[in-house]
């Protein structure tokens, strides 16, 4: 991955580069492994997560129908 520095301008290349690895996936991931998470607790925020997702997800297409 990389990420063009512009003008010496390092800030804006730091937010750049934050917003590619949050996109990729990889700052979640990197938070995830600081500690060790048990296999049921894991299954349980990722339903949590998706019960989420689902409800933003409803509430898009609610206001994109007019409801």
């Amino acid at each position: 991955m990389k990420v063009v520095v512009r003008n010496g301008n390092l800030e804006q290349a730091m937010r750049v580069l934050k917003k590619k690895l949050q996109k990729d996936g990889r700052l979640r991931e990197l938070k995830e492994r600081q500690y060790y998470i048990k296999p049921s607790e894991d299954k349980r925020e990722a339903k949590k997560r998706g019960i989420v997702n689902t409800k933003k997800r409803m509430k898009k297409l609610a206001l994109q129908r007019g409801f």
